[in-house]
């Protein structure tokens, strides 16, 4: 199994956009028991990755609860090299 953050960024490779709930629906079955499968960390990870170059913002909104979502997708680059770091 491959740790939290890689499995966020393999993710975000593999859908055209996500936000950090579309990632916990995703990831939950594999890393619900993990200590840092929270929303703030997995906030944190999509917005490092951003600062990183690896992952675009690509749009936002509010939720039901009146929370703003951002959403990320990962361009063709950042792909690329997340795909050649973290293998399947």
């Amino acid at each position: 199994m491959k740790p939290l953050n890689y499995a966020i960024l393999k993710f975000v490779t593999t859908v055209k956009e996500a936000c950090a709930d579309d990632v916990m629906e995703a990831l939950k079955g594999d890393y619900s028991d993990f200590k840092a499968f929270k929303k703030d960390a997995v906030v944190s990870a999509l917005m490092t990755a951003e600062a990183n170059g690896l992952l675009e913002e690509s749009r936002f909104d509010m939720d039901s609860n009146n929370e703003l979502r951002v959403y990320y997708h990962a361009h063709e680059e950042g792909a690329a090299t997340i795909n050649h770091y973290i293998k399947d």
